[in-house]
């Protein structure tokens, strides 16, 4: 079984491009689901307002989808800490990302939170912490369809266009912080 990684900062694009891959024809695991339909959610951070995971139990209990003969593709900002053939991390500017949170309804500071994260690279340098092969893909104007093609480019081995580096929002910081 081939699994996949589909990570980034919330707000950067999982969801919906996910959402789109399933329409094609992948099997898609949404992070989220399996991880409060496995019993894996921990206890609230009350001061991020986000619960704990652990992450070896998440890691084990992908086990059975590491048997499968099929190529799977995990949707969380927490898969690209799981054993997999590679990580894609959905990457979206500062400014369109805040928009999109504050319309999911989250509050300054977590819209802020997130925001620092992304211009940070946060979820990049974890991944490229590990020895998977990691891919980024810009989500902030292009369509759904146009990032679901670029994940199924990088799925096919045509990953030479969304190697990491090429998405830098550090001039951003002074606006944000």
């Amino acid at each position: 079984m081939t699994l996949y990684a589909l990570t980034g900062t919330p707000g950067t694009g999982k969801s919906s491009v996910s959402e789109e891959l399933r329409a094609r024809g992948h099997t898609v695991i949404d992070g989220k689901r399996f991880i409060i339909e496995g019993g894996l959610l921990g206890d609230l951070d009350e001061g991020r307002d986000t619960h704990e995971v652990d992450l070896d139990a998440l890691n084990d209990s992908l086990e059975m989808f590491r048997e499968s003969d099929d190529e799977v593709i995990l949707d969380s900002h927490l898969s690209h800490f799981m054993d997999c053939h590679g990580i894609v991390v959905l990457r979206c500017s500062p400014d369109v990302l805040a928009k999109r949170l504050e319309g999911r309804g989250y509050g300054p500071a977590k819209v802020r939170e997130n925001v620092q994260a992304e211009i940070l690279d946060v979820i990049l340098c974890e991944a490229t912490e590990s020895d998977i092969p990691v891919y980024e893909v810009d989500c902030s104007s292009g369509t759904v369809s146009e990032s679901a093609d670029a994940v199924e480019k990088i799925l096919k081995g045509e990953s030479s266009d969304y190697l990491p580096g090429k998405t830098d929002w550090s001039a951003e910081m002074d606006r944000w912080f």
